[in-house]
C-alpha cells in the first residue's frame, strides 16, 4: 500500500474548524476533515452538472471558487488539480492526476474553508445548499467489477446452497470477481422497476417469465480508480492505494431467482444489471488515514500469496468504517415513520483489502483507466444482524423479519426503499461522513 495513504498531515488535526457553521456541529457527517467530492447542480434547475465539496450541510461549488480566484493564491500543483476538477461535469481529470496533486487540492481546500481564512467573504457566496442540490454519479465510469470480499457473507450464502461445502476451493487463494454493468450505475435517489426475467422453480420441468420475486439488496463499498496502470504493467501492492481515487457506498440490488437460473456456468447477468445505486460524495482514502486499522486472517487459513501481501497490510491494510443498512417501505413513508434499521456492520471485515482488489485486478496486465470502479462485494460481519443482504437476514426466506411497522418482509416488495450509510468514527476524532445511497423499488412494468 502506499505510504501517502498511510500518512497524517494537518488536515487531519482534530482542533480545524471551519467558518461555515454546520461543519463544527456534533456529529456533522462533512466536517473539515472530510471534504469529500461529489458532482451537483441546483435541484429543478437546467444548470450543468459541476464538482463541489461537502462542507457541513453545504456544498463549495468549486468552479465558482475558481473564478473567484480563491486559488491563485497557491502553488502549480494545487492550481492545476483545481483547474481539473473545475474542467468539466464529472471528476475523471482530477481523477487522472497523481496522489501528490490530490492531497494538495485538498490541503489548499482545508485553508480556503478554515476559520480566518481571508477568503471567506468571496467563497460564501460559492456555497450551495445541500437540501438545494441534485446529484449526478461524480465519474464518467468506463469499466465496473464487482468482487466478492466477505467472507461472511460467501460462508453464510454457500450454506443455504451447499451446506456441506459452502465455500468453493479457491475463495481463501483468490478475490472473486465479476465483470458488471456501468449504464445501469445510478446516484442514490435512484427508481427502479422490478425487473423481469426467468426463473425456475426446483420442481418444475421449464423455466417461466415474469417479475422477480426474491428482489434483494446488497452492501456494498464502492472503489472509484484514479490513476491507472498502463497495459501489461501489474500495479504492485506498495503502489496499489495511489490508483484509488476513494471510496463511496454501492447498493447492487440483485434479483435472486432470476440470478439462481441464469448463474451457471459463466455467473450473474440480467439478475444484476438492471440497477446499482451509488451515494454521490466520494471519500478520498486521505481523508480516512485516521482511521486505518489492523488486517488479519483467521487462524489456520491460508496467508495471501507474496503478490497481495505488503509490510503495511498487516497493521493498517484495512478501514474502521461502520456500514448500516435501513428500510422504509410504502406504508412506512404515508405514515411518516422515519426508516428502520436492518443491520449494522463494519468494512474492517472484508476478507480482501482495497489494495489487494487493484493488485489482483491488474496481476494479468490488466489496464485500470480514471474513472474505473470496483465493487467490494455484499458486506456481512461475523454476527447474524450485521449481515448485507436480505437473503442472509431472512435464511434464505425462511424466517420473515417483522418490522416495527407490523410489516413482514422476505425480500424487497414495490415501493420499499433501501438507504445505506456509512461513517468512520474513533473517539477523539471527527466524524467522516459517507452520505447515503437511497434507492426505491417500483412495479414492474405490465407484460401486456
Amino acid at each position: 500500500m502506499s505510504l501517502s495513504s498511510l500518512t497524517l498531515n494537518e488536515t487531519h488535526d482534530t482542533e480545524l474548524r471551519s467558518w461555515v457553521p454546520s461543519a463544527n456541529a456534533d456529529g456533522c457527517p462533512f466536517p473539515i476533515q472530510n471534504l469529500p467530492y461529489g458532482v451537483f447542480r441546483r435541484a429543478g434547475s437546467e444548470e450543468d452538472f459541476r464538482v463541489g465539496v461537502a462542507i457541513g450541510d453545504q456544498i463549495l461549488d468549486l468552479p465558482a471558487a475558481q473564478s473567484a480566484g480563491a486559488f491563485s493564491g497557491f502553488d502549480e500543483a494545487t492550481r492545476q488539480a483545481a483547474h481539473a476538477a473545475c474542467s468539466g461535469s464529472r471528476l475523471n481529470a482530477l481523477m487522472a492526476l497523481t496522489p501528490a496533486s490530490w492531497s494538495a487540492l485538498r490541503l489548499a481546500l482545508s485553508h480556503l474553508l478554515r476559520t480566518a481564512s481571508p477568503h471567506q467573504t468571496e467563497l460564501a457566496a460559492c456555497l450551495v445548499p445541500q437540501a438545494q442540490a441534485e446529484y449526478d454519479v461524480p465519474a464518467a465510469i468506463g469499466d465496473y467489477t464487482d468482487f466478492y470480499t466477505s467472507i461472511h457473507h460467501a460462508t453464510t450464502v454457500g450454506k443455504l446452497f451447499r451446506p456441506d461445502n459452502p465455500l468453493l476451493p479457491n475463495y481463501k487463494w483468490v478475490p472473486i470477481g465479476y465483470h458488471g454493468r456501468v449504464s445501469s450505475i445510478a446516484v442514490s435517489g435512484q427508481q427502479f422497476r422490478r425487473p423481469l426475467g426467468q426463473t425456475k422453480a426446483p420442481d418444475a420441468d421449464a423455466p417461466t417469465f415474469g417479475p422477480c420475486k426474491r428482489l434483494d439488496y446488497e452492501l456494498e463499498i464502492g472503489i472509484f480508480i484514479g490513476g491507472g496502470n498502463a497495459m501489461g504493467e501489474p500495479v504492485p501492492m506498495e503502489e496499489a492505494e495511489d490508483k484509488v481515487f476513494g471510496l463511496c457506498l454501492l447498493n447492487d440490488w440483485s434479483a435472486r431467482d432470476v440470478q439462481a437460473w441464469e448463474y451457471q456456468p459463466l455467473g450473474p447477468f440480467l439478475s444484476k444489471s438492471f440497477a446499482s445505486t451509488i451515494s454521490p460524495w466520494i471519500v478520498t482514502l486521505e481523508a480516512l488515514a485516521p482511521y486505518r486499522c489492523s488486517w488479519s486472517r483467521p487462524d489456520g487459513d491460508p496467508q495471501p500469496l507474496p503478490y497481495l501481501d505488503a509490510p503495511t497490510l498487516r497493521t493498517q491494510g484495512a478501514f474502521d468504517v461502520q456500514l448500516e443498512v435501513l428500510i422504509q417501505t410504502a406504508a412506512m413513508r404515508q405514515a411518516g415513520q422515519p426508516p428502520q434499521r436492518l443491520s449494522l456492520s463494519n468494512y474492517r471485515d472484508a476478507y480482501w483489502t482495497v489494495a489487494q482488489l487493484v493488485t489482483h485486478h491488474t496481476v494479468n496486465g490488466c489496464n485500470l483507466r480514471p474513472g474505473d470502479f470496483l465493487g467490494s462485494g455484499t458486506l456481512s460481519g461475523p454476527a447474524p444482524d450485521e449481515a448485507g443482504s436480505l437473503l442472509e437476514l431472512t435464511t434464505g426466506g425462511k424466517s420473515p423479519l417483522t418490522l416495527a411497522s407490523g410489516e413482514k418482509r422476505v425480500f424487497l416488495e414495490d415501493g420499499d426503499t433501501i438507504i445505506l450509510r456509512a461513517v468512520a468514527r474513533r473517539d477523539g476524532l471527527p466524524l467522516i461522513g459517507f452520505g447515503e445511497s437511497a434507492g426505491t423499488v417500483l412495479p414492474a412494468r405490465s407484460q401486456g
